[in-house]
């Protein structure tokens, strides 16, 4: 019963400092330490995995369903460790693992913020902040599945700053915010069937976010701006 009252205080103090505000500033914190350790595989898994620590407390303060939390928690755990192995070791197989576990984890994490910010009708500090960290979280595990795809298949996606070499993380990163945002700029393009389709999945993704999402919660804020003026 104290664990339960302990827990309930912790999650109610962390909220109060707006969750997604963390996550959002964590996700761009994390884009600046990637692009430093760019192309180095062990810094790059050390810092997903401390990232995917900090994704799980936003996910734990920001849920409400025990039960979902602890697919949270199955995703995590085995996150955590096969990114710490896969940064010691640099094997195919742990990267490929980490990196799905890792895509599943963030996907996760962006359904249960769009369910977050679906469940009323009025738009909060915090939801705003979820619907910017949603975009990064999307971005992010689309960017994993990429990794995944370049690391079983290197013809995957073609390098036009430096033909025939595997793009490092940054620049998957990079073309997945540029697919996810439909702004079609960049010079790594997806050339395999399965990297294609994946493009394209992802750009769909992009646009129903921002249709149904986004554009409801600007919807809602029009409502509630002309209620106080009335």
């Amino acid at each position: 019963m104290k664990e339960q009252k302990l827990s309930s205080r912790l999650k109610t103090a962390l909220f109060n400092f707006h969750p997604s505000a963390i996550l959002l500033i964590t996700q761009l914190l994390l884009l600046i330490l990637y692009a430093i350790f760019d192309g180095v595989h062990t810094g790059r898994a050390l810092i997903s995995a401390v990232g995917l620590i900090a994704l799980m407390l936003v996910v734990w303060v920001v849920d409400r369903s025990p039960g979902f939390t602890l697919i949270a928690w199955l995703l995590v755990i085995p996150g955590f460790i096969l990114s710490i192995l896969s940064a010691v070791y640099l094997n195919p197989t742990l990267i490929v693992l980490s990196s799905i576990i890792e895509a599943l984890l963030y996907f996760y994490a962006a359904g249960s913020l769009i369910a977050y910010m679906m469940e009323d009708y009025q738009v909060t500090t915090d939801e705003l902040f979820a619907a910017g960290a949603t975009f990064t979280l999307l971005a992010w595990g689309f960017a994993y599945l990429y990794l995944v795809l370049q690391t079983w298949q290197p013809e995957s996606f073609m390098n036009g700053a430096r033909p025939g070499e595997a793009s490092t993380f940054v620049e998957l990163l990079f073309l997945s915010f540029t697919n996810l945002s439909a702004t079609g700029l960049g010079d790594i393009m997806p050339v395999s069937a399965p990297s294609r389709a994946l493009a394209m999945l992802e750009q769909f993704c992009g646009v129903g976010y921002v249709a149904m999402v986004v554009s409801r919660l600007i919807g809602l804020m029009s409502t509630m701006h002309k209620r106080q003026k009335h």
